[in-house]
């Protein structure tokens, strides 16, 4: 069985549609795929209505903007219920964040010379509920300012670079509790792969599974083997589950393949036994695993 649990469509920052992904998915052999747009369920509806066609088993999540210890932390959220009110206002506010820090962005980038107008961003977004840098990024390409998203990044938009802005992003440790009263269950994304392992120390991911933190996303592409092989030994001493993902963007994030990185059978059964035993606790109607292999 080939499990990928973390990829995203145009809902936030993908380029492809539910349905486009979900039919690659079938294509690439997956039996399995994790829907986690950035801070929205918005594709979640028609990706369901697509994984039964396709006879792919569809886990729905979230990937959450947080912050901890000062860091960018990336939560991936799977199977709450989307529409318990705490969990609704916190993704509101980091929405409200991202689209607010636009044109700021865009102000930077006119201080170097570079005039790009906010109906050029939101053609790239094309309506998506989590317009963001990749959306500016794609307006500079669509100009031709730079021929690719991660030119844009690496040039004008990633941290230190001239048309950076911080935004709101939720406190992990509340989102956390959050996402656990409205059933679901919590893995951090790439935990050490934007920062490394001083970013999030195990120190810390200890103290995040005592309050309810369920598993580590190990296998990731943005970490490097020596990462992966120390966060695997982490979550061990930890009881977290381990997972490994694509992060697939389309074509907007290179090398994510979908099915470049899967989770183990053993370990995506454990997330489901503790997704299973959270919408038990919270009393909420949270969303079923669509399509089930086997059923």
């Amino acid at each position: 069985m080939r499990i990928d649990l973390h990829t995203h469509t145009r809902a936030s920052d993908g380029t492809q549609t539910a349905e486009e992904l979900l039919r690659a998915a079938a294509t690439q052999g997956l039996d399995v795929l994790g829907l986690t747009d950035h801070d929205t369920a918005e594709a979640w509806d028609a990706a369901a209505r697509t994984a039964s066609e396709v006879g792919i088993e569809l886990v729905r999540g979230i990937e959450i903007s947080c912050r901890h210890l000062g860091r960018g932390v990336h939560l991936l959220a799977y199977l709450p219920d989307p529409t318990y009110p705490p969990l609704v206002d916190g993704l509101r506010k980091v929405l409200d964040g991202r689209s607010s820090r636009v044109p700021a962005m865009l102000e930077r980038l006119r201080g170097v010379g570079i005039e790009v107008d906010i109906a050029d961003v939101r053609r790239a977004a094309d309506g998506t509920a989590a317009t963001g840098r990749p959306h500016v990024a794609d307006a500079l390409v669509a100009l031709g300012v730079v021929p690719d998203r991660s030119t844009a990044f690496r040039q004008y938009l990633n941290p230190g670079r001239p048309a950076y802005v911080d935004r709101y992003a939720a406190p992990l440790v509340e989102m956390i509790r959050v996402v656990g009263e409205a059933g679901g269950v919590t893995v951090i994304a790439h935990p050490w792969g934007r920062h490394g392992p001083d970013s999030l120390p195990e120190s810390a991911i200890a103290e995040l599974a005592g309050l309810g933190l369920a598993g580590l996303e190990v296998d990731h592409q943005d970490q490097p083997p020596e990462a992966r092989e120390q966060l695997r030994a982490i979550a061990q001493r930890h009881d977290l589950v381990v997972t490994g993902s694509s992060d697939h963007h389309g074509i907007g994030k290179f090398d994510h393949e979908l099915g470049c990185n899967t989770t183990a059978p053993e370990e995506y059964a454990r997330l489901l036994e503790l997704a299973a035993v959270a919408a038990a606790r919270s009393g909420r109607t949270t969303p079923e695993v669509v399509g089930v292999v086997g059923a």
